[in-house]
């Protein structure tokens, strides 16, 4: 696998379907050790008090982590399992804004990975949440 292959084409593929694809998650970067993707604040990402749901964030972070995860496996690995995940919000954002997220890898082991991610609103500049989660290996059988 080359590490410096950006696969954002192909994920944005593998998604059709998903969750992901329903929210209009878009990806700019997908290599090993690091994703960066956005989505524009839609009234399907909104909470009923106006401002976005915390949910729309965590999908856009926690795939950008996972979308990272499989590109980063070790050899012989088949894929991962969400073990963890933790975030802190510190902003939000209203329709028409968009949310980029920028994930990287932390921590690249042959049974955990962790990854940070970040997510800012780029209307104002100014960080929207920290996420943090930790991936479980899976080898075949």
């Amino acid at each position: 696998m080359n590490p410096e292959e950006n696969k954002a084409e192909g994920f944005t593929a593998f998604q059709k379907g998903t969750l992901p694809d329903a929210l209009g998650l878009e990806w700019d970067e997908v290599r090993q050790g690091l994703v960066r993707g956005r989505f524009t604040v839609e009234q399907r990402h909104m909470a009923p008090n106006g401002f976005v749901h915390a949910a729309s964030v965590i999908a856009l972070t926690d795939s950008a982590c996972g979308y990272g995860c499989v590109a980063s496996l070790p050899e012989g690995a088949a894929s991962f399992t969400t073990i963890e995940l933790k975030s802190n919000f510190l902003g939000t954002a209203k329709q028409g804004e968009t949310v980029v997220c920028e994930a990287r890898l932390v921590h690249g082991g042959r049974n955990t990975q962790v990854w940070d991610a970040e997510a800012k609103n780029t209307a104002s500049g100014k960080t929207m949440a920290l996420f943090r989660c930790t991936q479980m290996i899976l080898y075949p059988r």
